[in-house]
């Protein structure tokens, strides 16, 4: 049986989000995908799933530049109330930055798996998707 995988965008750019989560839904990559405009209102939800016992995201596709919470303010968040979910969840910095301080201080971050530049490849979220799937 495969495993059910949760996906996350976290991303202010409705363009992106709009094609990013169209072609996740044609490739069929995940069960579920949640889609947030910022890294507060993320948090926000990721603190009440925990609350109610619900499923964290097994993925999540982080933005770094955004209003209200910025991707690294986020990251600083994120770590604090990661530990209270019982799963392995996989971050990947999705920017249009090529800032190679950015790339690096990412890359730097052990809870991020890779640093992806925009525009993401239906081929590159077929590959992150595939490798959240081969995991148990």
């Amino acid at each position: 049986m495969s495993k059910k995988i949760i996906g996350c965008v976290i991303d202010d750019d409705q363009i992106y989000l709009f094609g990013v989560s169209r072609l996740i839904e044609i490739h069929r990559l995940c069960d579920a995908l949640l889609i947030y405009k910022n890294g507060h209102e993320a948090l926000e939800a990721f603190k009440a799933m925990l609350e109610h016992q619900e499923a964290l995201p097994d993925v999540i596709m982080l933005d770094l530049n955004m209003p209200v919470m910025d991707g690294w303010e986020f990251l600083d968040e994120f770590v604090k109330i990661k530990n209270k979910a019982d799963k392995k969840i996989t971050i990947y910095i999705v920017s249009s930055s090529i800032n190679p301080k950015e790339i690096e201080r990412a890359k730097s971050i052990s809870d991020v798996s890779d640093y992806i530049v925009k525009p993401v490849t239906a081929e590159k979220l077929k590959e992150i998707f595939t490798a959240e799937a081969g995991e148990n």
